[in-house]
């Protein structure tokens, strides 16, 4: 989370996103944020890490098991990228097909 994706950064042949953007991975979102929190939930265990600006703060945390899998991704973006505009939920959805097993969710609190 806190290095360049080697997997897809330096290769021409990038995959790209449903949005035509070419993937960077996730690392680029943890060094774009004030802070960001990864959590894996996997059958055999789960675990949560928190990063500020794109440097790990926790170490790998475990969590409760509740039965679930997947990875849940919360992050604030660094007030220095300016105003942050969220896409509109139709057009959330209409990308998120793409991945008949991801669940988009936008939880917007800037005005908390």
């Amino acid at each position: 989370m806190a290095t360049k994706d080697l997997r897809f950064f330096d290769f021409p042949e990038v995959e790209v996103l449903p949005d035509s953007h070419p993937r960077r991975g996730m690392s680029v979102v943890a060094a774009l944020s004030e802070w960001l929190v990864h959590t894996n939930r996997r059958l055999d265990g789960a675990w949560t890490q928190r990063y500020e600006h794109g440097v790990p703060v926790t170490g790998l945390e475990p969590v409760e098991v509740d039965g679930t899998t997947g990875t849940l991704v919360q992050f604030k973006p660094d007030r220095s990228l300016g105003s942050v505009t969220v896409p509109a939920a139709s057009v959330l959805s209409r990308l998120a097909t793409a991945w008949p097993h991801l669940e988009v969710q936008v939880d917007d609190r800037r005005n908390d």
